[in-house]
């Protein structure tokens, strides 16, 4: 407006004054374009900029920035952590609400027996030893003393190991420890081999022919040796004392320790009756540092029947069993027999059980000298006495000392603590066999029961066939018919093969007269676990 006012004002027309007019108009002019060519250029390098970031969204989203993937990786650690502590609580629970309290109470058990008693079981089990090597020499090879806790570790408790099994296997001076360290050492390899071909993958599953081929390579390498030194003699001599070893084998049972309390209860002279037990339970998870262990199942239990009538069955998880050395052990009135040796126990994880013929096997070796040798289950009731009647009906028999009675006990429902209450009933001659016409069973012997006694025999009758379930016979009987290590996954098929080898090798059986113990008898229905099961589960 200035400038303006002196142009108009130039009235009297001097020159200089529109020169600094046409200066100033000039100087305006030049001001505005340079104003828009600001503007122009900061449109442009703001159009570029926004072009720039727009292209920079695109090439990398948000997801895969190094802030982002901190943070996402920040809240999956804090969600991991969170979840083990949920699931450590809910499997807690789970345990004690759905699967009950008897298997933390069954560890509670085993663990405050050996927390209370461990001192006292060494320094009785030191008694023990020093009075048997003052006692009789001969009985030197009961010492050391085989612990009978805790589960699969007992064994691996003995001092001076690597000597025992020397002296034993090279036949110096064998001991049940020694044998019990050889039985420790194959199990211990075929559980590692087991779990080491149950992990393969498909499509390299391992097949059943090799899983079978390890096992005789073990059996080779850790039994055949024991079995090569001690091959038509007796490992310890044998007592004329009337003692009575009773083998045991035991497959997660719940009544092992009925039957040890009425084994021990009712026998005349419980201080000669030794057990060899081969107990073979599920421990569950992390049973003892360096094993995981497995979650236990239950056998197939009977829930309902389909559309067809048949069973509808089902497998659920389990606590852990029963352990009924355990229970025995810690019980006031018979703590003593384990303190003093009478109870000699291997353990075996369920899952590597090989069946009862080799159970058996292993429950043989546990021997250790006795006068007797009596084979059982380990589901039994005992009748008053009934070591006194078995050994008196043993030497009645014609062909003593090499006779074996044997039969199929008779059986009962209503559990009864061990104890066989009613009166002996007259016993069944296994005198029949035939075919079975089983699928399962197909070409397979099954050995019947005959006609029983009527009482008024004098002496009990000769028969053809040994039970596996039952039998008492002299101890020679070890050294003439020793059990098979090459039976593995055998059930069926176990009798018929004792029973030919013990007629060859110039043994008669005979049916006792009377049934002074009963037998309880597991249908399917039942849902009590069986071996196959188990080893179906580890190798799949």
């Amino acid at each position: 407006m200035k400038e303006r006012s002196l142009h108009n004002n130039n009235i009297n027309g001097d020159p200089n004054i529109d020169v600094i007019a046409a200066i100033t108009d000039a100087s305006q002019d030049d001001y505005t374009d340079r104003i828009s060519q600001r503007s122009r250029r900061y449109k442009k390098v703001t159009r570029r900029l926004r072009k720039s970031l727009n292209s920079a969204e695109q090439q990398t989203p948000i997801t895969a920035t190094k802030p982002f993937l901190v943070l996402v990786a920040l809240l999956a650690l804090a969600l991991a952590i969170q979840f083990m502590i949920v699931f450590s609580w809910h499997h807690k629970r789970h345990d004690v609400n759905v699967l009950g309290k008897l298997g933390n109470d069954i560890q509670k058990a085993e663990s405050a027996y050996l927390a209370v008693n461990r001192k006292a079981s060494e320094e009785a089990a030191t008694r023990f030893d020093e009075s048997y090597e003052k006692k009789d020499p001969a009985l030197a090879h009961l010492v050391p003393h085989l612990p009978p806790l805790p589960p699969i570790l007992n064994s691996q408790r003995i001092p001076n190991s690597e000597t025992l099994v020397e002296d034993t296997l090279s036949g110096r001076h064998p001991t049940i420890a020694g044998i019990s360290l050889v039985l420790s050492n194959f199990r211990a390899a075929l559980h590692h081999s087991n779990l080491k071909l149950a992990r393969r993958k498909p499509p390299d599953l391992a097949t059943r022919n090799e899983v079978h081929e390890r096992f005789v390579e073990l059996a080779q390498q850790h039994l055949a040796p024991l079995e090569t030194v001690y091959r038509d003699k007796s490992i310890f001599p044998i007592r004329d004392d009337d003692s009575i070893f009773v083998s045991l084998a035991s497959f997660r049972d719940a009544l092992l320790c009925d039957t040890l309390k009425g084994a021990f209860d009712q026998a005349k002279h419980p201080d000669k009756l030794y057990i060899g037990a081969i107990v073979q339970n599920c421990f569950g998870l992390n049973p003892y540092p360096g094993e995981p262990g497995v979650q236990c199942r239950t056998g197939a239990q009977v829930v309902g029947k389909d559309k067809n009538g048949h069973d509808r069955t089902k497998v659920s998880d389990a606590p852990a069993d029963r352990n009924g050395i355990a229970e025995f052990c810690e019980s006031a009135e018979h703590k003593r027999y384990c303190d003093a040796g009478q109870i000699r126990v291997l353990y075996l994880h369920e899952n590597e059980s090989l069946g009862p013929a080799m159970a058996r096997y292993y429950a043989s070796k546990l021997w250790g000298g006795e006068s007797y040798f009596m084979q059982v289950d380990s589901h039994l009731e005992f009748y008053t006495h009934w070591d006194d009647l078995y050994t008196n009906e043993l030497k009645s028999a014609n062909s003593f000392p090499k006779a074996i009675l044997s039969s199929y006990p008779p059986g009962f429902n209503v559990e009864n603590g061990g104890i066989l209450e009613n009166n002996p009933t007259p016993g069944a001659r296994l005198c029949t066999c035939e075919f079975s016409t089983s699928d399962v069973e197909e070409k397979i012997i099954r050995i019947n029961t005959g006609l029983g006694y009527r009482g008024n025999e004098e002496q009990p009758t000769q028969i053809p066939f040994i039970a596996a379930g039952f039998f008492f016979t002299p101890a020679g009987f070890l050294v003439d018919v020793p059990f098979d290590p090459y039976m593995p996954w055998c059930f069926m098929g176990e009798e018929i093969m004792l029973s030919m080898r013990a007629w060859t090798h110039g043994w008669d059986i005979y049916a006792p007269r009377k049934n002074w113990i009963a037998h309880q008898y597991r249908p399917g229905r039942m849902g009590l676990p069986k071996f196959w099961g188990s080893v179906g589960r580890l190798f799949g």
